[in-house]
């Protein structure tokens, strides 16, 4: 959409500005051009001003819903990855990013305990192949999982996290404070993109609930659970991750992301469908499955 039609509603006030900052070579410049070569070629002539690189890195790779759903079916229809191919693709990757940010040499004991919250949708599936890994590369993860899927996926990575002797909580501790001295971080697996609080029901909703006010570092997977995927509303009142792990490509409510680390764990996405679909993924380094914006 054209800024003459209009605010993008989804466009955060810190990236209309950077957009306005822009209009007087391209008028009719919106979020839908970020992606066209002629926006590319003019922020890399014109010096960008502190603070306005990360808004570029982010909103210049960003997706919106329906495109990263048109994406998937991609994935899922023309080149025939599996579902469960795709999940653990994103685990194993938000596993990595995990390590990157927090890396286990530079852990106490204690900070190397985490606490992986997982809802009954696809991101909860995720989150339990970020646990399995986790416990691979010796963190020593615990899985929330208070509303346990009846689909097969679940069931299955669920047996595998047991099976690795990986502890489940059957509660989470309403006391904050207990929380934050049994744990050296969280990851946030209760929802993603489309998924409502509202949808998933009560222990869900409790659990956001909580996590809004840790004071240990907190992890979400693809977008931070809660947040609207388009507009990022409920980022000032919602949860407030310090790593972001966007699974594909980043989301446009990415774009409101303030946190310390925000990767891309999109390796595998083949390079027609980048093209296919403008993504302007960051370069992976070596054999990283996951890049840092």
């Amino acid at each position: 959409m054209s800024s003459a039609a209009g605010p993008d509603p989804s466009e955060a006030p810190e990236e209309r500005r950077f957009l306005r900052s822009l209009q007087p070579q391209l008028p009719d410049m919106g979020r839908a051009e970020l992606s066209s070569n002629a926006t590319t070629s003019l922020v890399h002539r014109r010096k960008l001003r502190p603070g306005e690189e990360q808004i570029w890195n982010t909103l210049a790779v960003c997706q919106s819903t329906a495109e990263a759903a048109a994406l998937e079916r991609e994935l899922l229809e023309d080149y025939r990855f599996g579902r469960q191919q795709l999940v653990e693709l994103c685990g194993h990757a938000s596993a990595v990013a995990v390590t990157k940010a927090f890396p286990l040499p530079a852990l106490s004991r204690k900070q190397r305990t985490v606490l992986v919250v997982c809802g009954p949708e696809q991101n909860g599936a995720v989150g339990l192949v970020c646990a399995r890994h986790l416990r691979v590369f010796e963190y020593e993860p615990t899985i929330f999982y208070p509303m346990r899927s009846l689909d097969l996926l679940h069931r299955d990575l669920t047996t595998q996290c047991e099976k690795m002797d990986i502890p489940f909580l059957s509660y989470l501790p309403t006391e904050v404070q207990l929380i934050n001295e049994a744990y050296g971080l969280v990851v946030d697996a209760v929802l993603g993109p489309g998924v409502e609080p509202g949808e998933v029901g009560g222990p869900c909703t409790r659990a956001l609930a909580t996590l809004k006010l840790l004071s240990i570092p907190l992890v979400s997977l693809d977008i931070p659970s809660g947040w609207d995927a388009e507009t990022g509303s409920d980022a000032e009142d919602g949860l407030r991750p310090d790593v972001l792990v966007s699974l594909a490509a980043p989301k446009r409510c990415a774009g409101r992301f303030s946190g310390r680390h925000h990767f891309v764990a999109g390796r595998f996405v083949p390079d027609d469908v980048r093209r296919k679909f403008a993504l302007r993924l960051p370069g992976y380094t070596g054999t990283d499955c996951v890049a840092a914006l």
